[in-house]
């Protein structure tokens, strides 16, 4: 059987949404997802291009390159919680629903990535 591009559920051959609901959804998301794009992926570049150029500024200077570390993983896991926009890959694996819940998992993981890396300088500077 057919799944709807939503929310995965088992639907006919001629139908593509198993309801109005997962319709009206899918079109919020793909509004939104032209609305902030182009801001997803500028942020999405600096923050991951912040994220090891601030490890290897801690290097040189721990405060400023672990406040530049800290901040890009706390930026982009918001940023991914907010704004949660999977790859086409992954919403065609998963459908739009599971793949929006598993970028916000991805997201919260990296917010720990940051408090993690904080950790580890109170730890280390012992």
């Amino acid at each position: 059987m057919k799944k709807c591009d939503y929310c995965a559920k088992e639907i006919s051959y001629y139908d593509q949404y198993c309801c109005k609901e997962c319709e009206r959804l899918t079109l919020e998301y793909h509004q939104r997802t032209e609305r902030f794009s182009k801001l997803f992926y500028i942020v999405n570049t600096i923050c991951v291009f912040g994220i090891p150029v601030g490890l290897f500024l801690a290097s040189f200077s721990p405060a400023v390159g672990l406040t530049v570390a800290t901040l890009s993983c706390v930026v982009l896991g918001l940023m991914l919680i907010f704004l949660p926009f999977p790859t086409e890959s992954m919403i065609r694996k998963h459908k739009l629903q599971k793949a929006i819940k598993i970028s916000r998992i991805f997201g919260g993981c990296v917010i720990g990535l940051g408090v993690l890396i904080v950790g580890l300088a109170f730890i280390l500077k012992k």
